[in-house]
């Protein structure tokens, strides 16, 4: 499922906002969006930037893009290559006790497995 931007207007729902703060907890992740908030990308150039392999960013990038976070293109370079492109989703983030309070109205029911998405602890 395709993430939709997320933006404090309207505010997310708790599981919403829950998604996208446990994708953003990811170091690899992190370190994703802020590369692709200084400018677009394209896949082999990001994993050379930022030090990893492109299968691994692949796995960051599909998590990103389904939490809203980037968005991708696919784009001829003029030697006819395609190539795929991703940028950063505009989103906006007010994260106050209140809009804590706001969100936790809206969450569905909570996992009690102790493990977030990515499995880890």
């Amino acid at each position: 499922m395709r993430g939709e931007p997320i933006t404090t207007d309207p505010a997310p729902t708790g599981d919403r906002l829950v998604r996208v703060l446990a994708t953003l907890a990811n170091p690899h992740r992190f370190r994703v969006v802020a590369a692709l908030a200084r400018r677009r990308n394209y896949v082999s150039r990001l994993a050379r930037e930022l030090g990893i392999s492109r299968a691994l960013l692949q796995v960051h990038l599909r998590r990103l893009e389904a939490a809203g976070l980037v968005s991708a293109q696919m784009e001829l370079s003029p030697d006819g290559k395609a190539m795929k492109f991703y940028e950063v989703t505009p989103f906006a983030i007010s994260l106050t006790p209140q809009s804590i309070a706001d969100a936790e109205a809206t969450l569905g029911e909570v996992r009690t497995t102790g493990d977030d998405e990515d499995g880890e602890s």
